[in-house]
């Protein structure tokens, strides 16, 4: 089994090469995302190299092998299911679970993680819309469009966040929008981007083109 910091990396750089396709992830993002000095990243990333789970080459930037990704997406289904089951079932908010799951994916327990799933009734998605990895490691992507990319007129269904920043998430309660919130877009200001929509054919809010760009919809 990889140790605490290995299913860190792992994930970390499974995430890093999802937002960036065909691409090897460097050394410096990979420091970046984990707040690390690239000198300890090197490293690590050698160890990971020689165990199997990346294909490492210095200076050229790594990639993770088959055996390390499903490493990297058990770590993630493990995180999203603890997501959904401290939402649902211990009363914590969507922008309270992150660091929570954060320690509990890395509890070694195939059975409990299994059991985990059966009593929450197999969810598709965690409580900010992303999909949980089943247990063989497939992973169902959904097709979504970014607020930002509708036109006038167009409505859609929010299903995912893209920034789970912890003030975003709140800026969203406060203005009350939610997964399944339903939106039409009414009119789009030249000037910034920003959004006037409406929320649940109820009320008007008018959005910023930062947070238009961190909201997918489908419909």
């Amino acid at each position: 089994m990889p140790s605490y910091t290995e299913e860190n990396y792992l994930k970390a750089i499974y995430k890093l090469a999802e937002a960036s396709p065909g691409l090897d992830v460097s050394t410096n993002s990979v420091s970046e995302a984990l707040q690390t000095r690239p000198a300890s990243v090197t490293d690590m990333l050698r160890r990971l190299g020689e165990k199997g789970l990346l294909n490492y080459q210095r200076y050229r930037g790594v990639s993770l092998t088959p055996e390390g990704k499903r490493l990297a997406l058990l770590t993630i289904r493990k995180h999203r299911l603890w997501e959904v089951f401290l939402v649902q079932q211990l009363g914590f908010s969507w922008d309270e679970v992150h660091e929570v799951a954060e320690e509990l994916e890395h509890i070694q327990s195939p059975l409990l993680v299994q059991r985990l799933d059966e009593f929450l009734g197999y969810p598709q998605t965690d409580p900010h819309g992303d999909p949980i990895p089943a247990a063989d490691g497939s992973i169902n992507r959904a097709r979504h469009r970014l607020v930002a990319d509708l036109a006038v007129g167009e409505e859609g269904t929010i299903v995912a966040v893209r920034s789970t920043a912890v003030p975003f998430l709140q800026y969203l309660d406060k203005v009350g929008l939610r997964l399944g919130s339903q939106l039409k877009v009414i009119d789009k200001i030249d000037f910034d981007n920003s959004l006037e929509v409406s929320i649940d054919c109820q009320r008007k809010q008018m959005l910023s083109a930062e947070v238009s760009r961190n909201l997918f919809v489908a419909g």
